[in-house]
């Protein structure tokens, strides 16, 4: 069955380690960690991400269109234990993500450059994709990869996250080599940070997350990738 979630807010910024560090440290005696996170307090994240023929996801991204979408394959820690076909939907400032378990049989038919079949049991959201597949010629063109170190607050379903070591390929077919040689997109001694919410943000969080020294954007990781991608043939 597809797990869905509300729209909500989603903010991201780019910031020197060392605000990062500091940031973290003061959310740390805020918040959960997520209980996914390792022993270290953080997990891998490998996301491989769809575009068309005329890279309509990359573009719309850059001209800031409303709505958009677009879909992605996640992994963690480069297992195959649990592979998400993922839909990211942006409408109006917010975000919303529609998912359902993938098999790894279908993942790396996939990966390969083929289209699967499906049937009445094939969840609504593979089927979804298959057609645009189908349709509009989508298909994997960039990996996104990444550190992540997570929090959580239940009030407000508030999840703040530190992502660090953000990284491409398009070696599509290298999307499960822990070996994969990636390129960095941001400058050396910069990460990222998210914060999601669902109708409000805590004051208290708020407050220790204020920083002059960071800097919000809105470009996905997505774009940062595909922009500074390499192996594949939409390099830009």
């Amino acid at each position: 069955m597809d797990v869905k979630k509300k729209y909500r807010n989603e903010h991201k910024y780019v910031s020197p380690e060392y605000m990062l560090a500091f940031l973290e440290a003061r959310v740390s005696s805020l918040m959960e960690r997520d209980r996914y996170a390792g022993a270290a307090g953080l997990y891998s994240i490998r996301s491989v991400y769809f575009d068309d023929l005329y890279s309509t996801c990359f573009f719309e991204n850059e001209d800031g269109t409303d709505p958009r979408e677009k879909f992605r394959i996640r992994i963690y820690n480069c297992s195959k234990e649990r592979i998400t076909l993922e839909l990211k939907q942006k409408e109006r400032g917010m975000c919303r993500k529609v998912s359902c378990p993938l098999p790894p049989a279908v993942c790396e038919q996939i990966l390969d450059g083929s289209i699967p079949e499906f049937d009445s049991g094939t969840p609504y959201l593979l089927k979804k994709l298959i057609m645009q597949m189908r349709l509009r010629a989508l298909r994997p063109v960039v990996i996104v990869a990444y550190e992540r170190a997570p929090f959580v607050y239940e009030a407000g379903n508030v999840r703040v996250t530190f992502d660090r070591n953000i990284r491409s390929s398009g070696r599509i077919g290298e999307f499960f080599d822990e070996s994969a040689p990636f390129r960095p997109v941001l400058s050396a001694g910069t990460n990222m940070m998210e914060v999601k919410f669902d109708e409000f943000l805590p004051d208290f969080i708020n407050e220790a997350l204020q920083a002059g020294a960071l800097q919000w954007t809105s470009f996905s990781k997505y774009y940062l990738c595909r922009k500074y991608s390499f192996g594949g043939s939409y390099d830009f």
